[in-house]
């Protein structure tokens, strides 16, 4: 999250936001890798930046 959220990554929110977003279907929904590993699809995130919607 680190690198998709602000203030490092270009996504200007607050994690509380974006599992929001996540929950309410505005941002991408997440791919669990393990019990405390999830990650996004880069495809994703970059049409999410494409779109502006962030």
């Amino acid at each position: 999250m680190k690198s998709i959220l602000a203030p490092e990554g270009p996504i200007p929110v607050s994690k509380s936001t974006w599992w929001a977003g996540v929950k309410d279907g505005r941002f991408p929904k997440p791919v669990k890798l393990g019990e405390r590993i999830t990650v996004w699809r880069v495809e994703d995130i970059r049409a999410l930046l494409e779109t502006g919607t962030a």
